[in-house]
């Protein structure tokens, strides 16, 4: 135990590894500061942030305001006179006055090795994009986006088939145990922090639905690396019919035809012409309907061979 009186800031389920290590620790965590409850699912119940469910747990006390530079909300945080504020996936940008508050700093976990993919979705952009290698980052923030001294780094590749959903499990239990090495580090005083190259970044905006729709006139491993992306939101899409398709589940091929073009279907995929290659689907799900593999799809829609995946019928010629 590190005897720091800490606050952490957190919100998704990919934060809660990190602060169940500061318990695991015994580390004494004086707050919790999370985004308010949202309404979700059909019913727009109001629910709780993983954070919030994690810390009434442990009767930690939660704090969940809308707007954390309110000034209210800064003298709260000074009022719990946290020696280290540690933040990771908090959703809100943290401003100067508030950084400024504990003496050893705001630490935050980032999914990337910074100084690439600074940003809202790094794990995402890193799939898309086709690395094979992604990490996390510890690093004292100031008040740029992700731009502050880094303190550590851990790597890991990325399976050429690798999912976001596996991934995104990874790199939560990663970027705990990279907390716990950067807290017995700091309190050493045995880590120097690092100044980023800003030439070396690049940037992980947030996603959108329209992220996910499939230009066929793309490669298929571009295509394939976009649903791995986007696979538990938005996920990867294209419209049949006029009528919008998920795509779930993909693997690569090497027929060659018209961009968008459906070559062959049978019960091991649905296979369609890219601008490179062509791209086996595996896992699909039609509007209104459950995900299915391509058998079970295939038995209620027969795809004959030239059927065309398009792009939304507004934007079609």
């Amino acid at each position: 135990m590190t005897g720091w009186r800490i606050i952490f800031m957190g919100t998704p389920a990919f934060a809660c590894p990190t602060l169940q290590i500061l318990l695991d620790r015994s580390e004494n965590v004086v707050g919790v500061f999370t985004q308010p409850d949202r309404p979700k699912g059909r019913g727009q119940k109001l629910q709780p942030p993983p954070v919030k469910e994690l810390a009434l747990q442990h009767d930690i006390p939660v704090y969940q305001p809308l707007k954390v530079r309110a000034p209210e909300v800064i003298e709260q945080i000074r009022d719990l006179k946290p020696d280290l504020i540690v933040v990771v996936a908090f959703g809100q940008i943290l401003p100067k006055v508030l950084l400024d508050i504990p003496p050893h700093g705001c630490v935050n976990v980032h999914a990337s090795l910074l100084p690439r993919y600074r940003g809202a979705a790094p794990l995402n952009w890193c799939i898309v994009n086709g690395e094979n290698e992604t990490g996390v980052t510890t690093m004292l923030m100031d008040v740029g986006l992700d731009t502050g001294p880094m303190l550590l780094k851990r790597s890991t590749p990325i399976g050429p088939d690798e999912e976001i959903t596996t991934l995104h499990d990874r790199m939560s239990q990663l970027g705990a145990e990279l907390l716990g090495e950067t807290l017995d580090g700091l309190k050493a005083g045995s880590i120097t922090p690092e100044s980023q190259d800003d030439a070396q970044s690049c940037y992980a905006p947030l996603l959108k639905k329209e992220t996910g729709l499939i230009d066929w006139t793309r490669s298929a491993q571009q295509i394939h690396n976009l649903v791995r992306g986007l696979a538990s939101w938005p996920g990867a899409y294209t419209f049949l019919q006029d009528q919008p398709l998920k795509i779930h589940r993909t693997s690569l091929g090497n027929g060659s035809g018209p961009a968008g073009t459906i070559l062959n279907a049978t019960a091991e995929g649905i296979e369609v012409a890219c601008g490179q290659d062509s791209l086996l689907i595996r896992d699909l799900q039609a509007a209104g309907s459950r995900r299915m593999d391509a058998a079970s799809f295939l038995a209620g829609h027969p795809l004959p061979p030239g059927t065309r995946l398009t792009a939304p019928p507004e934007q079609n010629p």
